[in-house]
């Protein structure tokens, strides 16, 4: 008998990445119906949405470890450990938090050598950003869009990872909400801060690109006029592991590089 778990189901997407990335694949037995990284694990049983999951196929997995992210899916979490469970539920928001998220799963599946193995090449990713950053005449100033009704911009990882690339954060202050409430943005205030680039991200659906330009007022917005209204994808950014930093990093330093 193992001291660790050997049959691990993941509602949420970052750790089947993270477990995937150390060599720990086959520990994986049950995945969220969105996950999309790596593409092996499309292939896995789908046992949950990211709010709501069937704890009937879950159980029928005989996990010894379920894992999951953040308050939305508290009640999910308390059925499955009401059916007798070990679930672990991750509620950070920071690239610093990833990182520390990273470092408990590599010690819950006791794989603490290739975990910092792995991180040292997710902390080389941040500093070719940040040697990136260095390059850049002026930084250009950006507002993420996590959702478009009501309006809400992005969270704290998210907007680190552009930061890090050197964007400058039209709305910093309110990144470093973990309440999507409290991340709100109107109008009128895009409308002041004009940003050279809107990043669109929207969380479960695609982007209309062609909506955002012809909001009343938007038109006069640097984004808009030059162009720089641009769709990314939920998988990678809104992911609270390590696809920002994977791929994030290289898909914001290709925006920004022929920044004038």
């Amino acid at each position: 008998m193992s001291d660790f778990p050997q049959r691990i189901v993941c509602i949420t997407e970052e750790a089947v990445e993270f477990l995937f990335a150390i060599g720990e694949a086959h520990r994986v037995v049950g995945v969220s119906a969105y996950v999309q990284r790596p593409k092996e694990a499309k292939k896995l049983p789908k046992v949950s949405a990211f709010i709501n999951g069937s704890t009937k196929k879950i159980k029928a997995l005989d996990p010894d470890l379920v894992l999951g992210f953040s308050d939305i899916q508290k009640d999910l979490a308390k059925d499955l450990i009401g059916e007798g469970l070990n679930v672990f539920i991750a509620n950070h928001r920071s690239i610093d938090g990833i990182f520390n998220y990273m470092k408990m799963l590599g010690n819950l599946v006791g794989k603490e050598k290739e975990t910092r193995a792995y991180l040292k090449e997710l902390r080389s990713k941040i500093d070719m950003a940040k040697d990136f950053s260095k390059t850049l005449d002026r930084r250009p100033s950006f507002y993420i869009e996590e959702w478009d009704e009501p309006r809400i911009t992005g969270i704290e990882w998210f907007s680190e990872i552009v930061e890090l690339c050197g964007g400058k954060n039209v709305f910093h202050d309110r990144s470093n909400s973990p309440m999507a409430k409290d991340r709100y943005v109107d109008d009128k205030e895009v409308i002041e801060k004009n940003p050279d680039f809107i990043l669109a991200c929207w969380c479960g659906k695609e982007v209309d690109i062609a909506s955002i330009k012809d909001r009343l007022g938007y038109s006069g917005i640097g984004a808009v006029k030059n162009k720089r209204v641009i769709e990314l994808r939920p998988e990678i950014f809104l992911q609270p592991g390590p696809a920002p930093i994977v791929s994030g990093i290289d898909q914001i330093i290709e925006i920004f590089k022929d920044f004038k």
